[in-house]
C-alpha cells in the first residue's frame, strides 16, 4: 500500500524546532546563561498556550462544555495561535472526528491503535487526511462563531505575529534578543507541542 505524501511544512517545522531546542537552547544556556526573567517568560507563555488549548480549543470549542465571553474567547484564540497547533476550527474538527471514530483506526485522525509514533506526531507528517482535510461539516456551529472564524481566516498571520512578535518584544525589553527567542520562542513552542502530543499518544495508549 502506497504511503501518503509527506507534508513538508510540518516535517520541517517539527524537525528544525526540535533540533534547535535540543542543540541551540542548551548551548546558549551554557555559553551565555538564562536569567529569571527569561525563564519566567518561558513559563508564562507555556502556561498561556496550555490553557488556550485545554480550556479553549478542547473544552470550549470542541466539546462546548461551557460558554465564554468574547473577550475570553479572543484570549484563547490568540493563545491558540501562539501554541501553533492549527486553527481552533481545524483542531476542533479533528478532535470531534477523533471522538466519533475512537474505535476505528482508519477514521480516527490520531488513533493510538496505530502506534505511539503515529498518534504522537506521525499523523501530522503525511497526508493521511487529504480527502477530508478541509471538511468542516462537523464544526458548522464554530464556523458561525466570529472569533473562531476570524482566527481561522487569519491563522498564518496570527501565528507569525505571536510566535515571532511576542518573544521578539520581550527580548527587546529584556536586552537579550537571542536568548529570549530561544527560550520563550523555540523551547516554549516545542514543549507546548509535545505536551499536547503526549495526550494523544501516551495518555491514550496507557490510559
Amino acid at each position: 500500500m502506497e504511503r501518503p505524501p509527506i507534508i513538508m511544512t510540518n516535517t520541517l517545522l517539527f524537525a528544525l524546532s526540535g533540533l534547535t531546542a535540543l542543540i541551540a537552547v542548551p548551548w546558549y544556556g551554557m555559553t551565555h546563561g538564562y536569567d529569571l526573567w527569561q525563564w519566567g517568560s518561558f513559563l508564562l507563555l507555556f502556561c498561556y498556550c496550555g490553557i488556550s488549548i485545554t480550556a479553549g480549543y478542547h473544552r470550549l470549542w470542541s466539546h462546548k462544555a461551557y460558554k465564554a465571553h468574547p473577550i475570553l474567547q479572543w484570549i484563547f484564540a490568540i493563545g491558540g495561535a501562539l501554541a501553533l497547533q492549527n486553527s481552533a476550527l481545524h483542531w476542533s474538527s479533528d478532535h470531534r472526528r477523533h471522538h466519533r471514530h475512537v474505535d476505528d483506526n482508519q477514521k480516527d485522525p490520531y488513533s493510538a491503535g496505530r502506534g505511539f509514533w503515529f498518534s504522537h506526531i506521525g499523523w501530522m507528517l503525511r497526508e493521511y487526511q487529504r480527502d477530508i482535510y478541509h471538511d468542516y461539516s462537523n464544526v458548522r456551529d464554530l464556523q458561525n462563531n466570529p472569533v473562531v472564524a476570524f482566527q481561522h481566516r487569519h491563522y498564518l498571520a496570527l501565528t507569525l505575529a505571536t510566535n515571532i512578535g511576542i518573544p521578539l518584544l520581550l527580548g527587546l525589553v529584556h536586552g537579550d534578543l537571542l536568548g529570549m527567542l530561544l527560550l520563550a520562542g523555540v523551547l516554549r513552542m516545542v514543549m507546548t507541542h509535545h505536551t499536547t502530543f503526549f495526550i494523544n499518544s501516551l495518555a491514550h495508549i496507557w490510559g
